[in-house]
């Protein structure tokens, strides 16, 4: 099975050269570089892979979508700039059957913050049911402007091996992150003509903290899981916020 890796990326010098050496396996690895204002493309490119420049223009689905035309083999493998494959899906990967009717593959993936691994929380659905990376060409579109999802036209299995995923430097990192993405996803709600209340604001991010952190079990992975669970919570808070003040920043 011949495979095309893809990585998207803006302004990732300090994580691209990881990402795609980890890849270095695959028979093609493209970064799609979203207008880097830093050395993306030149680090992606003497670590080994083809770069091609194409805005995403906020829509993370539509980045995917494009990326899978440019590839030539028929199964993609999609990692984050700041992931990695780790030796033992590394080794799955050679040995993998695919079986007729299978569409895609999940792909269980480990959190790590701030140097420790995470098990419980909002990392744990990623951890125990993976996320589709694994894609036949042509099996399925990607959607949504943020957090996107691939859906299939045909059987998704799993992997058993982990992609390694080191998420955030810093807490100013993070947040920067979540400011950015939750206007995405508030852009991407406006179009819907979706509206939030003043009890959404509330108490919503409230319910998502003490969903994480206790029904999901964050406090499991100590401090690290309790400003994991507060950040994203922060998330919810702001999405809700822009949305009811129509403030997009």
């Amino acid at each position: 099975m011949k495979i095309s890796a893809i990585i998207l990326a803006r302004n990732e010098e300090r994580k691209i050269e990881k990402a795609v050496t980890s890849l270095l396996f695959c028979d093609e690895v493209l970064v799609i570089d979203d207008e880097s204002s830093d050395d993306t493309p030149k680090i992606a490119e003497k670590a080994g892979a083809k770069v091609l420049i194409h805005s995403k223009k906020n829509e993370f689905s539509g980045q995917r979508n494009w990326a899978m035309e440019q590839a030539k083999n028929d199964w993609i493998l999609f990692i984050d700039a700041d992931e990695e494959v780790s030796h033992e899906l590394k080794s799955e990967l050679f040995k993998l059957q695919i079986h007729t009717g299978i569409a895609s593959y999940a792909i269980p993936r480990r959190d790590y913050f701030w140097n420790r691994e995470m098990k419980y929380g909002e990392t744990q659905k990623a951890r125990t049911q993976g996320i589709v990376r694994l894609i036949k060409k042509g099996s399925g579109v990607w959607t949504g402007a943020v957090h996107e999802t691939f859906t299939a036209s045909g059987k998704v299995e799993k992997l058993h091996s982990f992609l390694n995923h080191y998420s955030h430097d810093s807490i100013s990192s993070f947040v920067t992150d979540i400011n950015f993405y939750s206007t995405i996803r508030v852009l991407e709600l406006a179009k819907e003509g979706k509206k939030v209340s003043g009890f959404e604001i509330m108490f919503f991010p409230l319910g998502k903290f003490l969903y994480t952190y206790f029904v999901l079990r964050g406090f499991l992975d100590g401090s690290v899981g309790f400003v994991y669970s507060f950040i994203m919570s922060f998330h919810s808070f702001l999405v809700r916020a822009k949305l009811a003040t129509q403030t997009y920043v």
